[in-house]
């Protein structure tokens, strides 16, 4: 049995000022950056032996901070688009509320929540997992399943909401109502046969 933890990115700056963010390549917020940490806290007493992240730099960011604060630097990590947001098109850099404004609420709801319809010059969530799964499933499980194994995967929240929709085999219309949140750590314990076995959500303490 192996375990795999999916962490979204910490705030971004484009996060912040409520724009869609998609491929372009904004780094972490101060908050997103605190985020990371207080996520590296709930994570000090698991052992990572592998990582992997996306190509842009708020998920990378998040990784090193998170690794730092276990102080597990130098776990192997490996990079790669497929891991990468949703590409949103013609919506990236747009602020969210204008945007509601000029296209009406509903609409902008369906562009970001919904399966397979896609934002205009964008993908949609079942493109997203057309790049996402496959290599999930090529690069990432099979690291996960092997004895001992813990999998730490920081990426974004449509590319884990993929990942998330095939383990926990959600239909797409319970994905719509599925949202990850930033900077909290989401472990599953694996089946040597790729099933997940268990799932847990760690947060911090209420104050």
């Amino acid at each position: 049995m192996g375990r795999l933890i999916l962490i979204r990115h910490g705030q971004s700056q484009w996060n912040l000022e409520n724009r869609f963010t998609g491929w372009i390549d904004i780094p972490l917020s101060p908050h997103g950056e605190e985020e990371a940490r207080r996520a590296g806290q709930l994570l000090k007493d698991f052992k990572i032996d592998r990582a992997f992240t996306s190509a842009l730099t708020r998920a990378q960011q998040t990784l090193d901070i998170i690794l730092k604060e276990i102080h597990q630097a130098g776990v192997p990590i490996k990079k790669d688009q497929a891991l990468n947001e949703r590409h949103y098109g013609d919506l990236q850099g747009l602020n969210k509320a204008d945007t509601a404004k000029r296209y009406g609420e509903e609409q902008v709801l369906i562009w970001r929540r919904s399966y397979d319809v896609r934002p205009p010059g964008g993908e949609s969530l079942k493109d997203t997992a057309a790049r996402t799964l496959p290599y999930f499933t090529s690069q990432i499980l099979p690291e996960a399943v092997k004895a001992g194994r813990a999998v730490l995967v920081c990426a974004h929240g449509n590319s884990l909401r993929s990942i998330v929709m095939d383990l926990d085999r959600l239909s797409p219309e319970e994905i719509m109502k599925v949202e990850i949140p930033t900077g909290e750590p989401i472990v599953y314990e694996i089946s040597s046969e790729g099933r997940a076995l268990g799932k847990r959500v760690l947060r911090p303490a209420e104050p």
